[in-house]
């Protein structure tokens, strides 16, 4: 089966890429992805074996409806990835209607001065109305409004917005509506997928790009048919704190740069944008499933002891060749360490090991 294939992340933060966007760790803090990651990508002092008792995994059977791909998932597949590259364009003659998407400046005044956080910069945002998440009633002011038009608005911020300065304040907004932005689908063409896809997948056709995702859709059914038969074939006798306490941290920290991003305290943050009134609460709601977590990362490594897998720098440059198309991690570096890419790395090592040496029914 086609080696690129689509991995499904076990760790608990959703994917390796989410996080980019939050920035990189602060320098205060204790906890780092590969604080408990040995150079190995094991974790650090701790033999999965001890932990696990594996069920046999070598020439495991894949069943042949396991990895059928219909025609149904292969043309979900190509309506989801053509709406990833929606054709946009920007409308200045007409008013703005509900559901709208808009390209907007504003700046925010609360007893006439300028608030910190309350202003675009001049850069623009994109919203839309009806989805977007704005206080009070800001973005269904815009209605009725035409582009290139500036107006001013009035707001009230909750009580419980999170910010002392501008809890239950009335403001006013002075906006510009740039333009309006219209999506439609891009049709399904060769010249389409050669000038979208021919460098990161080498597909140039519309065959090629249907034949390659469904190789893509069989291996993720199958890495998925792998995992769960992982964690149903083996038994955990007990799961290591230091991993546990690595979720936690994780989810943590993952909240507290979206936190930073807002300007706002973590537990304000968690209130408005999560609802949970604290940490704690926030680490209730994904105990199960990072204990879930937790037991796989034991299988995977166990699996990996036993096979004598263990991941290379070589590995992890190959990952990212493989997976996220590109040859440059160095961000991915920087934000997570080498270690942690390594764990990530030797994942993929595991299953691709298991699934080479399957029976494919």
């Amino acid at each position: 089966m086609n080696k690129k294939r689509t991995i499904l992340l076990i760790i608990s933060i959703v994917l390796i890429t989410a996080l980019l966007f939050t920035g990189c760790n602060s320098q205060d803090q204790k906890f780092t992805y590969s604080r408990d990651i040995d150079n190995n990508g094991y974790w650090r002092g701790i033999k999965a074996s001890n932990y696990v008792e594996l069920g046999s995994y070598i020439g495991l059977s894949i069943p042949k409806d396991t990895y059928t791909v219909t025609e149904d998932e292969l043309q979900s597949n190509l309506t989801s990835i053509l709406q990833d590259h929606l054709v946009k364009t920007d409308v200045y003659d007409r008013d703005v209607v509900y559901g709208d998407t808009l390209n907007i400046d504003y700046i925010g005044r609360v007893d006439g001065v300028a608030f910190e956080g309350g202003s675009t910069g001049g850069i623009g945002a994109d919203v839309t109305i009806g989805v977007t998440n704005y206080i009070d009633d800001f973005l269904e002011q815009l209605i009725g409004h035409m582009p290139k038009e500036t107006f001013d608005i009035e707001v009230t911020f909750p009580e419980d917005y999170g910010d002392e300065q501008l809890n239950g304040k009335d403001a006013i907004f002075t906006i510009t509506i740039n333009h309006i932005v219209e999506s439609s689908i891009p049709e399904l063409t060769d010249e389409f997928v050669n000038a979208t896809f021919s460098e990161s997948n080498g597909w140039t056709t519309v065959e090629q790009m249907k034949s390659g995702l469904t190789e893509n859709i069989k291996d993720t059914k199958v890495s998925e048919y792998i995992q769960d038969y992982l964690t149903a074939s083996s038994t955990i006798k007990e799961i290591p704190q230091m991993i546990l306490d690595f979720q936690d941290e994780a989810i943590i920290l993952f909240y507290q740069n979206y936190a930073t991003q807002y300007q706002m305290e973590l537990d304000d943050f968690l209130k408005q944008y999560v609802g949970v009134e604290n940490q704690q609460q926030l680490l209730e709601q994904y105990k199960e499933d990072n204990e879930k977590v937790s037991e796989m990362h034991l299988v995977i490594q166990a699996v990996a002891e036993d096979a004598k897998i263990k991941a290379t720098k070589d590995d992890v440059q190959n990952y990212f060749e493989n997976y996220m198309q590109t040859d440059d991690y160095s961000q991915y570096e920087e934000i997570y360490g080498l270690n942690y890419l390594k764990l990530t790395t030797l994942v993929q090592m595991v299953l691709d090991h298991i699934q080479d040496n399957a029976v494919f029914e």
